[in-house]
């Protein structure tokens, strides 16, 4: 990690200790619907936290958004979100993810045991990664609308959580589905992985023109089961 990153955490305020959940956020960073979507995760049950992948480049929101992404303002604000992107080398991801968990399960009100990592957009790519490096330590991994499969099959192979993943109709063809998951079979992974009907990517984003209701409240059907199967959260 490269000095401090800034991020917020979501938690129930009983005085318990609950499951750790890291979440990476999608490419347009931290923002109101990302702090919505935390909140409603530690409704159920669980301590959230949300780190800024982009600090190194200064704190959340890194870059100026406008309320409500429509299609016209994508080509600005990609514009300005690739370089992020692209700087933020599989190097620093696993650097940094060492200080989030390190982080996440030193928090008084976080549970011992193990914890879940979960992402959207790039932070699916983030999240896979993250498990994949800390095999023994992440029991449950979510990716939606993400590059999952950008590093290779080489990458399932470290994987020992439960996975769930959920793509955008637009971001994956059956065949390339079948193929990704001929890679997760391969690599020995308990997973579920699958196209989400009448989707586009960021299908979750309730402040984006991709948004699809129905897809948000699948992603919840498929992620809760999962965490309250793998941390014990019942």
């Amino acid at each position: 990690m490269d000095g401090q990153a800034d991020g917020f955490a979501a938690f129930p305020d009983d005085g318990e200790r609950h499951p750790g959940v890291l979440m990476y956020a999608d490419g347009l960073g931290i923002r109101p619907v990302l702090r919505e979507m935390a909140s409603e995760l530690a409704g159920h049950g669980y301590y959230v936290l949300v780190p800024n992948p982009f600090y190194r480049h200064g704190p959340a929101p890194v870059i100026e958004l406008p309320e409500y992404i429509g299609e016209e303002d994508r080509p600005a604000v990609f514009a300005r979100l690739m370089p992020l992107i692209e700087a933020h080398t599989a190097e620093r991801v696993l650097s940094d993810a060492d200080a989030y968990l390190r982080f996440l399960t030193a928090q008084p009100e976080v549970g011992a045991g193990p914890v879940a990592v979960t992402g959207y957009c790039i932070g699916g790519l983030l999240a896979v990664r993250t498990a994949a490096a800390h095999p023994g330590q992440v029991a449950a991994v979510a990716g939606f609308h993400g590059p999952v499969g950008a590093d290779g099959p080489d990458l399932f192979s470290k994987i020992t959580a439960r996975v769930h993943l959920g793509h955008a109709e637009t971001d994956l063809t059956p065949e390339a589905l079948g193929e990704l998951n001929q890679a997760l079979d391969a690599a020995g992974v308990d997973y579920t992985s699958e196209i989400y009907p009448g989707t586009v990517h960021g299908f979750t984003m309730s402040d984006t023109d991709a948004f699809n209701p129905s897809a948000l409240q699948r992603h919840w059907d498929r992620l809760l089961p999962l965490l309250d199967r793998t941390l014990g959260n019942g």
